[in-house]
């Protein structure tokens, strides 16, 4: 990804992000929450209580949104990150994690507890993004973001759609074999589930969740959720009919897929199929931790 903030990815948006108050009055606060639309989400805090904002910024700006952390599965994971960034002393997983300094600002405080939570897990483990909206309120993170955890400035990309497979290897499959198998355990693919495919065309790789996790998972049998691994399907050529669904040493031909696959951007692109669109304004209303007086 580029410095500017590459390019857009398919599927919803989930960010939870960090307001800057502007005001001389009450310069310095700060704030995190949860959106999943950037621009209007800071009108709406701008705009007080009758707009949509929070009660803890209504009456409090202008607010500028600095930075948001956007890449999440599901508005819960979000929701979960945005709680545990607020209330970092209730969370676990932030046990190590100190208290606010004597004359530490608040925005620093913030993104000491941020740059923890990039590190720690689950979120360490996610396909996550760190974007600067602000650059000039920019800081280098300590402990740094992991090294899947791109650096990106300014507003977020817009939402692409899914891609979709080649309209002729899509209709030689369905030819093929009507009961599609999972390319790693042969098992037939039931109705209900939603198998992972592989993005790049001419891909035939078709597996369960749980067998394209343990394949992944090879290299580190410790952890229980993969962050990216090589492609075990089979690159087909355009013009042949794609019959190869197992991996066994005799139907290797033309050739490993062996790309490079985040699994985040997998299980992504599997919802992109399935989940059915929520409105964003019913996601967005106050939730119980907007009403604590703080």
């Amino acid at each position: 990804m580029g410095p500017t903030g590459g390019a857009a990815r398919p599927g919803r948006f989930f960010g939870v992000y960090l307001l800057y108050c502007l005001n001389p009055r009450h310069r310095g606060r700060v704030y995190v929450g949860f959106t999943v639309n950037p621009a209007r989400r800071v009108q709406q805090h701008n705009g007080g209580r009758k707009k949509g904002g929070a009660w803890r910024t209504s009456g409090r700006g202008p607010w500028e949104m600095v930075l948001i952390v956007h890449g999440f599965p599901s508005a819960v994971a979000a929701l979960r990150f945005e709680w545990a960034w607020q209330h970092p002393q209730a969370s676990r997983r932030l046990a190590h994690v100190g208290p606010r300094l004597r004359g530490e600002a608040a925005f620093a405080f913030h993104l000491r507890v941020l740059a923890h939570m990039l590190s720690a897990p689950p979120w360490a483990r996610l396909p996550l993004t760190l974007r600067w909206l602000r650059a000039d309120f920019r800081q280098d993170l300590c402990p740094p973001p992991p090294p899947h955890v791109p650096l990106a400035f300014g507003p977020p990309p817009p939402r692409a759609s899914a891609p979709r497979r080649r309209a002729a290897d899509t209709e030689s499959e369905l030819e093929h074999d009507a009961e599609t198998r999972c390319t790693l355990c042969a098992r037939v693919l039931q109705d209900e589930e939603d198998p992972l495919c592989c993005p790049h065309p001419g891909c035939s790789l078709r597996a369960h969740v749980i067998c394209l996790a343990e394949e992944f998972l090879q290299e580190e049998p410790g952890q229980l959720l993969p962050l990216e691994g090589q492609c075990p399907g089979t690159q087909v050529l355009a013009w042949r009919r794609p019959v190869i669904l197992t991996l066994s040493p005799t139907n290797r031909t033309p050739g490993s897929c062996k790309n490079s696959l985040l699994w985040g951007d997998l299980i992504w692109l599997c919802r992109m199929g399935t989940e059915e669109e929520e409105e964003d304004s019913e996601l967005e209303e106050e939730h119980w931790t907007d009403m604590l007086e703080i």
